[in-house]
């Protein structure tokens, strides 16, 4: 089903988490891969890498949330304390805050450094910002922050998955999970 059902995400909810959960990782490895790398072509490659997934899951995270809004998520499990759907609620609402803000600061950060870009080599991306290296910087920093704060709710999000599963066993992570169908 491409739809959320009661209990269950849809197909097209979890393909969209499971892309972005994946492009994230990515994200992060690139990211730390570009800014320790010696200054080289390959340093300058990993850095559009890293620009263009980030504009990638940008772009993914504007579809998620208009999905969102448009198909309503499942019940949250029988039995499962008020604060507990509360923190839920919180982290998933700066997830998605957060995956929406680091490319966009991104952006800003390259737009400021008024270096040229073009996503995956093909697409130039607009300034949003003119050059300015303040402006640069304080996106840097903003910009890290983010990835802090995102770290932070990834680990949140996992841990909170993992307990539903292996402590609660109460279905939260499977309904995520793609189904399996039985063996023939």
């Amino acid at each position: 089903m491409l739809r959320n059902e009661t209990a269950s995400w849809g197909a097209l909810a979890k393909g969209l988490h499971w892309t972005i959960a994946l492009l994230v990782f990515v994200q992060i490895a690139l990211g730390f891969l570009a800014v320790g790398w010696r200054l080289s072509p390959a340093k300058l490659d990993l850095y559009v890498w890293h620009k263009s997934t980030g504009m990638l899951i940008l772009a993914l995270m504007v579809a998620r949330v208009a999905w969102r809004l448009a198909d309503p998520a499942p019940a949250a499990p029988a039995g499962l304390p008020p604060l507990h759907r509360r923190a839920a609620w919180a982290i998933h609402f700066l997830l998605y805050v957060a995956l929406v803000m680091m490319p966009v600061t991104g952006w800003v950060v390259a737009s400021a450094s008024n270096v040229p870009f073009r996503i995956f080599w093909l697409m130039p991306l607009p300034a949003i910002v003119p050059p300015d290296k303040a402006v640069q910087a304080i996106a840097s920093r903003v910009h890290l922050a983010l990835f802090v704060v995102l770290a932070v709710l990834l680990a949140a999000h996992i841990a909170a998955a993992l307990r539903h599963h292996f402590v609660l066993h109460d279905g939260v992570l499977a309904r995520m999970l793609p189904r399996r169908t039985a063996p023939s």
